[in-house]
């Protein structure tokens, strides 16, 4: 493919093009946050299994309250995690607990709060009662069979809270690539060092190597001096080790800027190195001929920021098989925007009380200025063959942290 900027839908179809098929691995319960499910979690039972009382007081037939008694003599008591216990007498109760079963015959739940009780017998204070109040009836949440969690879903808490409770010890989830992030340039120092006034300090995989960890890839960090023998040899070692390589730095015209070269000597394919945007233009990505995939992204950090969050996760949820549902915001202001390119823009999310998201557009110093970041929420695509964007104009945003 020759050496040409193309466009960022071009850039997406090449990915799409190329994306993965993970394979499935078996894991044991509590090894599972964060990790893609490979099955459907199914009710292996109704939810609730029974009908649960919901809270600590008395049941008793509705029946009886309905026809004017007020006291009622308590015959028995069930407790949570005993089986199910019977009124006997329809004119009496039972004391319960949250989480019991409801006994039979009774089909009501008086709380303590709403009693006196005083000699075994429980008196209903002046309150409004309703029928079958605070009972949690069997399967009405789920039904035995129905599924519960989607296969594709990114387990969370509540997730793991539903496969324990479906009695899943070890769940079968998508096995995630061995991933490494390389930095690259004799620049750079590690983040525990003091750099000289020559130097900077190997930020950006610290970023990228924590947001794949939210994505479920565990991620190694490596560095490469700025010589096309060692990077050879080092790299030729990382490819028989990992299987996704994300690097930073070293894709640009510099005469210092070897990566694409020495990929090329590794015998590894091209499939795009620049693209018609704004900030990330010379991002290089390609692949092995075992199918590793290989990211390298532009050095300044904001460049660096836009591709693995545009790119690398729309590869990723490809790969996963999954289609997020898009986000959308209106700008807050007028933007203009005049070079011939996609433009990601960095913005702060706003919301309205009517419900409108807006992007409001936070000015930085250019792709170098990555301390700009911690204002924003996303960028706001911006897209190509338009250079005025006027406020309340809809766009794509894509965000790289927590939304509200």
């Amino acid at each position: 493919m020759e050496n040409v900027f193309i466009e960022y839908e071009k850039a997406l179809s090449i990915l799409a093009a190329h994306s993965d098929d993970f394979p499935d691995e078996e894991r044991p319960l509590e090894a599972c946050i964060g990790a893609y499910l490979a099955e459907d979690l199914q009710a292996d039972r109704d939810f609730p299994p029974f009908d649960r009382v919901t809270m600590d007081g008395i049941s008793l037939s509705y029946k009886a309250f309905e026809n004017g008694q007020r006291e009622f003599f308590i015959e028995d008591i069930a407790p949570a995690g005993t089986p199910k216990k019977t009124l006997q007498n329809s004119r009496n109760c039972i004391e319960v607990m949250t989480g019991a079963i409801m006994p039979d015959k009774t089909d009501t739940v008086i709380r303590y709060e709403d009693l006196e009780i005083a000699d075994g017998k429980a008196k209903v204070l002046p309150i409004p009662l309703n029928y079958r109040q605070n009972v949690h009836f069997q399967g009405i949440d789920r039904s035995r069979g129905s599924i519960i969690v989607q296969k594709g879903k990114q387990l969370s808490s509540a997730e793991i809270n539903i496969a324990a409770a479906v009695g899943k010890s070890f769940l079968k989830v998508k096995k995630m690539p061995g991933a490494v992030i390389i930095s690259t340039g004799d620049e750079l120092v590690d983040v525990h060092q003091t750099p000289e006034l020559h130097q900077i300090r190997r930020s950006n995989i610290y970023g990228i190597q924590s947001t794949l960890k939210t994505w479920g890839i565990p991620a190694d960090l490596q560095h490469l001096p700025d010589d096309k023998e060692q990077m050879e040899q080092i790299i030729s070692e990382l490819l028989k080790q990992y299987d996704l390589f994300i690097f930073t730095g070293g894709v640009s015209k510099g005469k210092f800027d070897y990566l694409p070269d020495v990929l090329e000597t590794l015998q590894i394919e091209k499939h795009f190195h620049k693209i018609q945007q704004r900030p990330g233009k010379p991002f290089w990505f390609g692949t092995s001929k075992e199918g590793k995939k290989i990211f390298a992204l532009p050095g300044n950090p904001v460049s660096s920021f836009v591709c693995v969050y545009i790119y690398l996760k729309f590869w990723l949820n490809k790969s996963l098989g999954l289609e997020p549902l898009p986000l959308y915001a209106a700008l807050k202001q007028d933007v203009s925007f005049k070079p011939d390119l996609v433009y990601f823009l960095e913005a702060r999310l706003e919301s309205r009380p009517d419900g409108t998201l807006l992007a409001n557009p936070i000015s930085g110093n250019g792709s170098g200025d990555f301390a700009n970041l911690v204002k924003t929420d996303g960028f706001l695509v911006l897209p190509q063959n338009k250079s005025e964007f006027k406020q309340g104009e809809v766009y794509l945003f894509v965000p790289y942290r927590d939304i509200f």
